[in-house]
């Protein structure tokens, strides 16, 4: 049998390690409002507001919220987090969170600055990963068609056209330089047209080493028999599956869209019905030697991780595993994970403060929305601030 994982969640010293006592109190009265849901929608609701008048709110928010969930506002910055997370053994992927306007020619600067976080990756160790969004690069209702059955005109079969070169620019790019490429998730209704993509692109570029990773979603109930399928294709098709799974965050939007047109909605009946089948999915990619990126905040979904990578004897320095989470989120997971020598993968998401507003009002509604996140996140922030009083005041 193997020997208990030894890890905890619970050191504190090397969780907040990174933080020095001004930025611990700038979490803290982060988290606080994040706690308290009132506060937290009215904050939201004010900055909204604040941007729509222009008024000067830019450097409160690189102060507070966005100073706090965001690496900065160029790759420059992003790039200098990055470099902090590095000192303590934590990797990054620079992540462009900035929303396109729906044009051709956004779809073309999205591009090219996701393809500048490849090339810096490069010369970087601390930054294996690139990521992107496909709704990034060309238009969802587009896809939205194409999973519906429906006939594309010349104009959006020319447009789709151009997406597909811009992801294979992407994924091409990043095989050239030697740097894996995350494809994000997103909505049900065009998921299959996200997939497709991903899957043409590992079939070009994942036979020697696993570069492109498909995002699953396992709040949806059939993700588990997706992610089986995906990887028995791969088998017979001979390339590699790289597979990022996460619970997911489309939950409120699927559900309304599917009760408003009358069909069945894909998300599980249950939380308990999720982590059953997070859990049987990481069980199953490090079973069937599937290149995992485990993107969870979830503590026991962490330790079956652990327990397994220790189970099947896989090398913690190889590329096999990767933990991710957020930038700002679950420090307590991602710095106990790499001090005890896992690869742990951090989303450092960057981009001007206005245009990343969306992003960070999806964090404040998650934290205020998960179950426990953000009162956990506070909690051990409180913790952390009494223990080095404490520490302080021993002769």
């Amino acid at each position: 049998m193997p020997a208990k994982p030894t890890i905890s969640f619970e050191n504190l010293k090397v969780a907040f390690a990174s933080k020095s006592d001004s930025e611990l109190r700038k979490m803290y009265m982060v988290f606080a409002m994040l706690n308290n849901k009132f506060v937290s929608n009215l904050g939201i609701a004010l900055t909204n507001l604040g941007f729509r008048l222009h008024l000067p709110i830019k450097g409160i928010m690189k102060r507070t919220m966005f100073g706090h969930f965001c690496g900065g506002e160029t790759i420059a910055e992003s790039t200098s987090a990055a470099q902090k997370l590095a000192e303590y053994g934590v990797e990054s992927t620079l992540d462009y969170s900035v929303e396109g306007e729906g044009d051709e020619a956004s779809y073309d600067q999205t591009c090219a600055e996701i393809l500048k976080t490849i090339e810096k990756a490069e010369n970087q160790s601390s930054l294996p990963f690139a990521v992107f969004k496909v709704t990034g690069l060309g238009d969802y209702q587009i896809m939205t068609k194409m999973q519906a059955g429906e006939m594309l005109s010349k104009e959006e079969s020319l447009a789709f056209d151009r997406m597909k070169k811009r992801v294979d620019q992407l994924c091409s790019t990043a095989f050239q330089k030697g740097i894996k490429i995350l494809v994000d998730a997103e909505e049900s209704w065009f998921q299959d047209v996200i997939d497709e993509l991903a899957y043409e692109a590992m079939e070009k570029y994942n036979l020697k080493t696993c570069i492109v990773y498909n995002t699953y979603q396992m709040y949806r109930h059939d993700m588990l028999a997706r992610l089986k399928a995906a990887e028995a294709v791969a088998k017979a098709k001979g390339y590699l599956l790289g597979a990022k799974l996460v619970r997911g965050a489309y939950m409120e939007k699927e559900a309304e869209r599917a009760a408003e047109m009358g069909y069945q909605s894909p998300i599980q009946p249950s939380k308990s019905a999720t982590d059953k089948d997070y859990d049987l999915g990481v069980g199953f990619c490090i079973e069937h030697g599937v290149y995992l990126v485990s993107g969870s905040h979830n503590e026991a979904s962490n330790h079956l991780v652990v327990k397994l990578i220790e189970k099947h004897g896989i090398d913690k320095n190889s590329d096999r595993v990767f933990f991710a989470q957020l930038y700002g989120m679950s420090d307590n997971i991602s710095f106990n994970l790499a001090d005890a020598g896992y690869r742990v993968l951090k989303y450092v998401p960057y981009g001007p403060v206005e245009k990343v507003m969306p992003y960070l009002i999806r964090r404040a509604s998650e934290n205020s929305s998960i179950a426990g996140q953000s009162s956990r996140e506070f909690s051990l922030i409180k913790r952390e601030i009494t223990r080095r009083k404490s520490e302080d005041r021993r002769p």
